[in-house]
């Protein structure tokens, strides 16, 4: 089975033990191989994250360069495409807020987004280690958290969140998109 084939089996939902044997299968990316957008969607595991990215309107990331990285793209109502600011974003309140209600402030983004969006890179990339092998992850320039991916296919990475005082790793998937910002 390939590992495409290995990850479609786990989606949308599955035991963190099997995300992170699948994590730790595959092979590591070079963070110069990430350039480009990329649409993102989870894979739940049960971390206090699950659903909440989503339903907040959350689309993906934007890899302009190694020092040059929108870490959070979202889609207003409109499907319009911004970058937010992470700082903007309350991570205190992960798992505070039902989805239901995140899915319901989502209708705001479109009045919202000026006051989230930046247009200025909020992160960076480097070849670290993580779990063992030395891999591509980005890092919030202003938050203690540390995104790792590892190659699923020439199209599809799976990153794992590593964010300080979460003893779990948040999993999530990224597949290539043509488009830019």
């Amino acid at each position: 089975m390939t590992a495409t084939e290995r990850l479609a089996a786990l989606e949308p939902t599955c035991t963190l033990a099997a995300a992170l044997e699948l994590f730790d299968s595959l092979p590591a990316v070079k963070s110069t191989e990430l350039t480009g957008r990329w649409r993102g969607r989870e894979l739940r595991t049960g971390h206090p994250l699950d659903g909440l990215l989503e339903a907040s309107g959350w689309w993906g990331k934007q890899f302009d360069g190694v020092d040059d990285v929108h870490p959070l793209l979202f889609a207003d109502p409109s499907g319009e495409l911004f970058a937010v600011d992470p700082l903007r974003v309350p991570i205190g309140l992960t798992g505070k807020l039902p989805v239901s209600v995140v899915a319901r402030g989502r209708a705001a983004l479109g009045v919202a987004k000026h006051a989230l969006r930046t247009s200025r890179p909020r992160a960076r990339l480097r070849d670290l280690e993580h779990r063992g092998v030395v891999t591509a992850s980005m890092v919030y320039d202003h938050l203690p958290i540390i995104d790792s991916f590892r190659r699923v296919d020439e199209e599809t990475m799976l990153g794992a969140m590593d964010q300080r005082g979460e003893p779990l790793p948040y999993f999530f998937i990224l597949s290539r998109d043509d488009g830019g910002l």
